[in-house]
């Protein structure tokens, strides 16, 4: 095998297959330019309804499926659960217009990979498709702050004290250890205790972690 062979093998590995579903075929191109200016990037396919995209599904080798949640035929909650069911190994992001947190929660449920909003930036996409090609998951930081805004129920309650309560709901502002602290009047070392306490309590370790688990166990 010569150089370039090889290099041609190792870009194709090194690429991330990614298919769109969206009923908008504007939005489609638009999506289309934005990721495959992206050297590492590659669309192979698209689709405007659940029945396309999991026939074409058969026929191609995808690494991310970017859906909406508003198709034709059915939801994007039924075509998350049908590619779950039949390619576990395909990563999903859904990019939806809705930012209605039980209907995040629902589709964060079947462990999709990110969470979009269509207003997010084209910055965004992308830093959410690298997130992801990387094996984490990525919620926009609307998306963050509109479901961490749900820490109140009664299994939430138990397990955390109104105070942790009231350091997560400023963790999602964005606010740091000092200006927690000043809103709080207390100091930045009990801010730090709380917040080993919170990810302790919870298993997790930064916020996008909080939210998976408080979607998990019905906390938002």
């Amino acid at each position: 095998m010569n150089l370039l062979s090889f290099l041609k093998i190792k870009t194709a590995a090194l690429t991330m297959r990614i298919f769109l579903t969206d009923d908008h075929a504007v939005l489609i191109g638009g999506l289309i330019k934005i990721i495959e200016s992206e050297p590492d990037l590659e669309v192979v396919g698209s689709a405007g309804t659940v029945s396309d995209t999991m026939d074409q599904l058969t026929q191609k080798k995808v690494d991310l499926l970017i859906t909406d949640y508003n198709l034709p035929d059915e939801d994007g909650l039924t075509l998350v659960r049908k590619v779950r069911r039949k390619y576990p190994d395909i990563k999903i992001l859904v990019l939806s217009m809705h930012d209605e947190a039980h209907l995040v929660k629902e589709i964060l449920k079947e462990g999709i990979e990110g969470y979009l909003i269509k207003k997010d930036s084209h910055n965004e996409l992308i830093n959410a498709i690298y997130t992801i090609k990387s094996g984490k998951t990525y919620l926009s930081s609307d998306v963050s702050k509109i479901l961490i805004k749900g820490l109140n129920g009664v299994e939430e309650q138990r397990l955390l004290t109104e105070r942790e309560r009231e350091i997560v709901k400023l963790i999602s502002k964005e606010f740091t250890n000092r200006q927690i602290a000043e809103e709080l009047f207390i100091s930045e070392r009990t801010v730090e205790t709380h917040r080993k306490n919170i990810f302790r309590k919870t298993g997790t370790n930064n916020l996008v972690g909080l939210i998976k688990f408080a979607y998990a166990n019905n906390l938002i």
